[in-house]
């Protein structure tokens, strides 16, 4: 028997359309009902009632004093305005910080805890605050080793370099970067947004290698005149 023979005829007329070839756009849509979960936004609320979150800063010997010191003005901004609870332990030198069920924003406990965390490395507890206000800004930690491995009469030079006298030279770069600076022993920290940093970094990093106060004077001031046309 040929092939012809085994060939069903069949006459258009019969059947449908609709039956050969089922529909694209109705097989596309049961597909994505079925495979895209309808998720309703979740209420902020919800996620720190769930579950209470806590942060502990560890508070230097150093520090301490001064943490009393300005207290109420640390204890207000988190309680107040970011609905969070706070408490000092004096014997084991710790601050906790923890959400509760008033707190508005998860979020808030990470800013509460960086504001404590810059005031215990020596920051000003007004320049702290600004990390509460403004998501750009961050904090950046190195030591004079990272930069170069100086020891002895040289370490102190490269510290009395980055201060200057009176301060001089560490005030220019913060006016000059935007920042704020603070110079712990052999630590370095610096507080301002990402590209502020930079500059800060860079201008510390040429002190520690020992160019002239002068020289780096003349490139930060070149770097503030760039900023300024930009703005």
């Amino acid at each position: 028997m040929s092939n012809v023979d085994d060939i069903v005829m069949v006459d258009a007329d019969d059947v449908s359309l609709s039956t050969v070839i089922p529909s694209s756009s109705s097989t596309s849509s049961n597909t994505n009902d079925s495979s895209k979960p309808d998720f309703k936004p979740v209420d902020p609320k919800e996620l720190v009632n769930g579950k209470i979150q806590t942060r502990k800063v560890r508070i230097p010997a150093n520090r301490f004093t001064p943490l009393k010191n300005n207290w109420m003005k640390i204890y207000t901004p988190i309680v107040e305005h970011l609905k969070l609870q706070i408490r000092m332990l004096p014997k084991a030198r710790i601050v906790e910080i923890r959400t509760c069920k008033d707190t508005e924003d998860p979020s808030s406990i990470q800013k509460a805890a960086d504001f404590v965390k810059a005031f215990s490395l020596g920051f000003d507890v007004d320049d702290a605050a600004a990390l509460l206000r403004l998501d750009e800004l961050y904090i950046e930690s190195f030591e004079i080793k990272d930069v170069k491995t100086l020891h002895g009469d040289h370490l102190a030079r490269a510290i009395g370099r980055l201060a200057g006298k009176d301060g001089k030279t560490r005030f220019t770069i913060e006016n000059a970067s935007k920042t704020r600076i603070v110079l712990a022993d052999t630590r370095i920290h610096i507080l301002g947004s990402f590209k502020n940093i930079k500059i800060a970094r860079d201008a510390i990093s040429n002190l520690i290698l020992g160019s002239p106060p002068g020289k780096v004077y003349a490139n930060l001031r070149t770097i503030a005149s760039r900023l300024k046309e930009r703005f």
